[in-house]
């Protein structure tokens, strides 16, 4: 029996080498060996990792635009004013300055791109208005790709943010669809997807991932995956884990084990084979001493420094980490989808 899960395995790496899109029944091979051999799986990740990717590694940091009040019920969310998080109370709007200050700051420590973050179902247009404003201040003090993360937009707010010059859409579809709506009722599956694609008939690329940990299953990780590949077209796909907030409906949710943490970035890279795979929220508190683990997993970007209403770890062990395994701090990735068959990939062993 293990050794038929083993070849299925070997021939699920080559069909992921030659961009074939695996089908469910390739996707539960991955899930059996989850638990009977993450080892294995783990190896896999890192194999197609490094055949699009080589070595390399980039990083990314975000910024609240607009921090707190939102009307919007998320079960995990530390803002959502109907949850009663720590940030729920009050809207606060970042001052400019203090954003073209955090990309000065992203671009020095070596960041690829920042994303500024608002809080909120969607802009209004002062919203809006803000948010190009920011961006064309941080134009012109330093060299850093900027990804808007706004909620939900129509086409007009999509194209005054591509016409700015913004390349990258971020709003996430977080989980199953079947799990979504035991999580929200203020907006649905169908309102995110359609976000994503406006953003992208706009001609923005799209960052979208998940959550995990929210009482998923395997099924719902699946399903996830395979909607950000098959519906959303995602070319950046950042991976959260949840870090329970005092105040919200989550709050007493068990952490997942650094291992199983693995497993599904390990899923994700092999179901999205030449897609940037980020490991963003959560990352510290969820894998521990095993950090440096997401890249053999098939990672091949993190978020460092803060979150939005958390702390993360200081940037300098982050690039102490990436030196550490023998990777390659770069601002473009090799192998993106924007990049394919003109990125260098690396022969596999």
């Amino acid at each position: 029996m293990m050794s038929t899960r083993f070849d299925d395995l070997r021939e699920i790496v080559r069909r992921c080498m030659g961009c074939e899109p695996l089908s469910r029944a390739d996707a539960d091979v991955l899930v059996s060996l989850a638990a009977a051999d993450p080892w294995e799986l783990l190896h896999a990740a890192w194999r197609v990792r490094k055949h699009f990717f080589a070595r390399a590694v980039r990083m990314c940091s975000i910024v609240p635009g607009k921090l707190g009040g939102c009307a919007e019920d998320c079960a995990w969310c530390a803002q959502s004013a109907r949850q009663g998080g720590s940030h729920s109370r009050s809207m606060q709007r970042t001052a400019t300055d203090a954003i073209v200050s955090a990309a000065v700051t992203a671009a020095r420590q070596g960041a690829y791109s920042l994303g500024i973050v608002n809080s909120g179902r969607g802009p209004t247009e002062g919203d809006l208005d803000a948010f190009l404003a920011a961006k064309a201040a941080i134009d012109d003090d330093c060299d850093v790709a900027i990804c808007a993360s706004l909620g939900e937009i129509d086409r007009q707010q999509a194209a005054r943010l591509a016409a700015a010059g913004v390349s990258r859409y971020h709003h996430n579809v977080e989980t199953s669809r079947r799990m979504f709506g035991r999580l929200v009722t203020t907006h649905s599956y169908d309102d995110r997807l359609a976000t994503l694609r406006t953003a992208r008939e706009a001609g923005m690329a799209i960052c979208c991932g998940g959550l995990f940990g929210l009482g998923e299953t395997w099924d719902d990780r699946i399903e996830l995956a395979m909607t950000i590949r098959d519906e959303v077209g995602a070319d950046s796909v950042p991976l959260n884990f949840l870090n329970p907030v005092p105040g919200t409906p989550l709050a007493d949710a068990q952490r997942l084990s650094p291992m199983e943490c693995l497993c599904i970035v390990a899923v994700f890279r092999l179901i999205l084979p030449t897609a940037d795979i980020k490991v963003a929220g959560g990352r510290e508190v969820n894998l521990r001493d095993m950090q440096s683990w997401i890249f053999y997993a098939g990672a091949t970007s993190c978020m460092t420094g803060d979150y939005l209403t958390t702390t993360g770890r200081a940037t300098q062990q982050d690039h102490q980490m990436i030196a550490d395994l023998g990777l390659e701090l770069v601002t473009k990735l090799p192998g993106s989808l924007s990049e394919l068959g003109r990125g260098t990939r690396s022969s596999d062993e």
